[in-house]
This record gives C-alpha cells, structure tokens and sequence, in this order.
C-alpha cells in the first residue's frame, strides 16, 4: 500500500517553501501599494493633525514617488552589485523606517524627510530586487501565476487601502495603518530564508556619470511640476534640466556600449519594440492611476467634505472592481494575448474617466461616482493583471535586472508625475477660476476683489466650505455668501480639469495596446509560429 506524501518529503517541502515565498512577496508589493493608499485616503486627517497644507501633504506624496522614480535605476544596479536579496532586505528597512517614522511624525518636514525620501530610496531597491527574485526563483508556469499573484497583491492593495485606511483614521488614528505596515515588512522578512539570490554575472563596473544624469533627468522633470504646483520660481529650468539630463543619459549609454564599457543599463534592451511599448503602457498606466488617487479624494475629502471613512467607501468601487478584475483575468486569460487584453483595459480605463467629467459637478454624494469608477476600475484591473508579464517574461535571464528597473522606473516615473502633474493643474485651475470669479463679482467691492485675487494667487488652496467660512467670518454676511459660491463654482472645473490627465494618459494607453497587437501580430508572421505570450 502506497503511503501518503508526508512533510518530509522533499518534493512536497520545495513546492511548500515556493508558494509561501510568492506569498511572502505578494505582501511586500501589498505594502507598497497600501502605504501611499492610506496616504491619498488621509489628507483631510494629515493636514489637520500637522497643522499643514493639502498641497504641502500631496507634494509629499508625490516627492515619495518622485524619489522611486528618479533612484530605481541606480537601485538595481545596486540590486545587482550587493545582490538582489540584500538589495531587497534593505529596500523593505527603509520602508519600515519611513513607516516607523510616520507613525510619530510631528511635522510635515518629518514626513519628507523619512516618508517620502527614504522610503522613496527604499521603493528603489525594492521594485527591481522584487521583479529579478521572482524571475529567478520561479519557472515557466509558475512565474507567470507569482507575477499575476503579485499584480493581484498590488489590486488588494488598492482595494483595500482606502476602505482599511479611511476605517483607522477615522475610528482610531492615521498612525495606526504605518504601525500595521510595519507588522507586515516584519512578516515579510521572516521568511527571507526561503529566497534564493539571483546571481548576477555581469559588468560589475559603477557608471556614475550615467546614475547622476538619471537622477537629473526624472527628478528634473517631476520636480519642476512640484515646485510650480507650490508656486516656486525656476519651473522651466528645472523641467528643461530634467529634459536634458534624459537625453544626455540615451546618449552616454549608447556611447559606453560602444566603448565596451559598462553603462547603468543596457541600451540594446530598447531595440525591443515590444519592450518599448511595454513600459510605456506602463508609465501611462501609472500617470492615469496617479491623476485619480490625488483628484479624488482631494475632491471628496474638501469638496464634499468626508471623513477619512466615507472618502475610502466611496473610492471602494475603482478599487474593488480593480482588485476583482486583476485575480479574474489572472485565472481566465488562458491563451489569450496580452495585448489584447491591455487593450481592453486601456479602452476600460479611458470609458470610465471620460464618463466622470461631465458627473463631477452634478453629484451630491461619493456614490453618485459608482458607474464610471467600477469601469475605470476593471480597466485598471486588466492592466495591472498582464502589464509586467508582457514587459518581462521575454526578457533574458541575464538582462532580467536591468529590463526590471527600467519597467519600475517606467511606473514610479508615471505615477510621479500623475500625481505631481493632476494635482498642480487642479490647484492651478482653482486659482485663475477662483480669481477670474472674484473679479467679475457684482457683490465683492473692487478692493476685496484684488484682495481674494491676491491671496489664491500667492497659496492657491483646496479649501472646505467650513475651512474658509472660519477664515472669512470677519466679513459682512453678504461678501461671505459670496465668496463662498465661488468656491463652490470653482472647484468641480478644478477636478474636471485635472481628470484630463489621467484621460489623456488612457487615449494613449489605447493607441499604444494598438500598436502592441500589431507588433505581436507581425513577430508571428515573421516566425510563422503560433501566437505566443505576447
């Protein structure tokens, strides 16, 4: 009589160890993911708490994923240097520090500082170590279910992060959800153990000219919007330096390759026309995702004035359906190409923007946002679901690093600049509109005029009706009635303007999913093979 597998068994120990490792690194992509969630879900509560500004904390918020984005390419080089589990080790300390340190924060300088610039550096080695360490620790079939396990974790995330962090703020504190991120990074590292390094068997050499043109170049970008967004000088410079800086880093890469010299990266990994278009898909993906989870709840947390709670209940429909979407087309894609199915998304994803414009205005209530939410949503969910299994499966195993990085670098840049860029069109938008209101007024008299113009001109401000009839209640009844129309009128037009962004990011999310089945379609013809993963 045949004996039952025991776990002693070394077969059954291995598979055991394997799926408690992809779980483990599905709840370290969950914390990264949750962590800026219980960030956008907590605004109202952040700036309340610090005695701050709304811009000031979304500038965090977005100088968090500015951070990620410009250091994610010298973050797997590093990855690749030290090794891609140390790299991951430290990269989920710093994510516990900026968590630890949240959790005490007294001021918003605290929170730049720990949060959003070491957690950001954290992110950096995180990402790329994550992406190599599953390519390396899983084959075949089994690679392709950890990367839409960690993809779904990355939905669960969304999913839950509004609904978890708007509960805990609400009923307990904002703190409590950075000391729960730490029980989890705690978990996590548990069970390194079980991770086996990813040896890498390249150049070893440090470009740091190409590192420093990196940083420039992404960083300049983003910081430039930010610095606008706050009314700062030098916006151009900043932005023309970060434009620079990229283009002087494609051509100090292509002339190292040349030289036979090692570079940050590969420049060869470009030649790949679906490697190309797999990391825009991801970038745009990421500037839509961004420009919505900085408008909204900025909208329902100022303009409708919800709690931390009701503002995570009424985002549960984008996320919920994002969540549900991604584990549905992990399990059913079968044979299905991804292109087609990043097609649907994008499709998805721009049906559900386009049909909130016209709805922001005329809704009352968070629910009033359900329907085109829900599509936005399963959009997103579609996305996140085959993105970068599309980007990186076909990528060499020596090469997996780098093309890792790239792909991260891609989404931190995009959400980055979603963030950054949605938020500052908003608050721009509110102050010529508010500006503009004041002064065709009939009612406020010429000086007062100048006055309201002057201020929102110098710290243009979401502000509740409740905020600013504390700030204006010296006033006589009918100038306080008429200053709070106009800010009643002007801040829909300031949300719908800021929902062009992520609109725009889903039109040319379209067009490059057209482009990807075409590419798909003619490497098929070329190879006279069956379809394949792409």
């Amino acid at each position: 009589m045949t004996e039952e597998p025991t776990t002693n068994d070394p077969a059954q120990r291995v598979v055991g160890q394997k799926r408690v490792l992809a779980l483990l690194l599905a709840m370290a992509m969950f914390v990264l993911v949750v962590d800026t969630s219980l960030m956008n879900v907590s605004i109202s509560s952040v700036v309340r708490d610090l005695d701050t500004t709304v811009s000031g904390v979304q500038g965090a918020i977005a100088l968090e994923a500015l951070v990620s984005a410009a250091f994610i390419l010298i973050g797997g080089k590093v990855g690749d240097l030290i090794g891609r589990k140390r790299a991951y080790v430290l990269g989920l300390l710093g994510y516990a520090v900026g968590a630890s340190a949240m959790a005490v924060a007294q001021s918003l300088f605290a929170i730049i500082i720990f949060w959003a610039l070491l957690g950001g550096i954290g992110a950096s080695l995180l990402l790329p170590a994550m992406q190599s360490l599953i390519h390396g620790n899983f084959e075949g079939a089994a690679q392709q279910k950890v990367y839409a396990m960690v993809g779904a974790a990355a939905a669960i995330a969304a999913a839950v992060g509004p609904l978890l962090g708007g509960f805990i703020t609400t009923f307990l504190s904002w703190r409590v959800g950075f000391v729960l991120e730490v029980v989890v990074i705690a978990i996590v590292l548990s069970g390194i153990r079980l991770v086996r390094d990813v040896p890498y068997a390249g150049p070893r050499g440090v470009d740091a000219v190409g590192a420093a043109l990196s940083v420039l170049g992404m960083g300049g970008i983003v910081l430039g919007i930010l610095v606008w967004q706050e009314g700062g000088e030098s916006v151009g410079a900043l932005m023309a330096l970060g434009a620079l800086a990229l283009a002087g880093l494609a051509y100090w890469l292509v002339r190292r390759k040349r030289a036979g010299k090692p570079g940050l990266l590969d420049p060869d990994l470009f030649r790949s026309k679906a490697f190309r278009l797999g990391i825009s898909g991801q970038m745009l993906q990421q500037i839509a995702l961004g420009g919505i989870m900085i408008a909204l709840p900025i909208y329902l947390q100022m303009v409708l004035e919800y709690n931390a709670m009701q503002a995570g209940l009424s985002l549960a429909p984008l996320s919920l359906s994002m969540f549900a979407v991604a584990v549905l087309a992990g399990k059913k894609a079968g044979d299905r190409r991804p292109s087609s199915i990043i097609r649907w998304g994008f499709v998805l994803l721009t049906i559900g923007i386009a049909a909130l414009i016209p709805i922001v205005p005329l809704a009352q209530f968070g629910w009033g946002l359900v329907i085109p939410l829900v599509v936005a949503g399963s959009g997103l969910g579609l996305l996140v679901s085959q993105l970068n299994n599309y980007t990186l499966a076909p990528i060499e195993e020596e090469r997996i690093s780098e093309a890792a990085g790239v792909n991260s670098a891609a989404g931190s840049f995009g959400l980055s600049f979603g963030l950054a860029f949605a938020g500052a069109i908003m608050l721009a938008t509110l102050s010529i509109t508010f500006t503009t209101m004041a002064q065709s007024s009939t009612v406020l008299p010429p000086a007062e005029q100048q006055q309201v113009a002057q201020v929102l001109e110098d710290d243009a401000e979401v502000m509740s009706n409740t905020h600013l009839e504390q700030l204006v209640v010296d006033q006589p009844a009918a100038i306080e009635d008429e200053i709070i129309r106009i800010n009643t009128d002007a801040r829909p037009i300031a949300l719908q303007v800021a929902l062009l962004i992520p609109l725009l990011a889903g039109l040319l999310g379209v067009v490059t999913a057209i482009r990807m089945a075409r590419t798909s379609a003619s490497a098929r013809q070329r190879s006279g093979e069956e379809p394949d993963a792409h």
